[in-house]
């Protein structure tokens, strides 16, 4: 749709402003990507869906801000990673505090490990895994990606390389199916 730029040049057009998109149509668009995303850097679906959840909250009670934002999405997926981190650090916390230090074998991980793609992003660590998932899967460039996890773009570049690095050398060692 276009408009005259003024009623009394109707020689020069400009694109029509249209209103940002309702946050159920950023919803609707975003959710499955979000939760998909989550559910590889969480490891658990449920875990996924809460945290999912929360940032959506989080971005729906802000939205009058967030929808002028240059990236909604990317808003929104750092906010998903923010409250990923800090549902991590209390978790930890909990841990140190009831069992004072103890180091056992992850039970979840040894039950998942007939899933080559979840037991691959196992292997890696927590910043690589994000960076691949960001950038491998969800298409978000490195700037965009830095902004979600709160680094450098030259760092989730090299988070990405290190991740795809360790990937092909457990697929070649054998350690998962390639």
């Amino acid at each position: 749709m276009w408009i005259h730029a003024r009623m009394h040049e109707p020689a020069t057009l400009v694109p029509a402003v249209t209103e940002p998109e309702s946050f159920e149509g950023f919803y609707e668009e975003q959710r499955d990507r979000l939760f998909g995303a989550l559910c590889l850097i969480t490891g658990d679906r449920y875990e996924a869906e809460e945290v999912a959840q929360d940032a959506f909250l989080a971005v729906w009670e802000r939205w009058d801000r967030v929808r002028s934002m240059e990236s909604p999405a990317g808003y929104l997926y750092r906010t998903g990673m923010n409250e990923y981190r800090k549902r991590r650090r209390k978790a930890a916390l909990a841990v140190r505090r009831a069992v004072r230090v103890a180091t056992r074998e992850d039970a979840f991980a040894a039950a998942e490990a007939h899933e080559v793609i979840r037991v691959a992003l196992a292997s890696l660590t927590v910043r690589q895994r994000t960076a691949l998932v960001l950038t491998e899967l969800i298409g978000f460039s490195s700037k965009e990606a830095g902004r979600c996890m709160a680094i450098r773009p030259v760092t989730v570049r090299v988070l990405a390389s290190q991740g795809r690095a360790a990937l092909t050398r457990a697929a070649e060692s054998g350690r998962i199916d390639g």
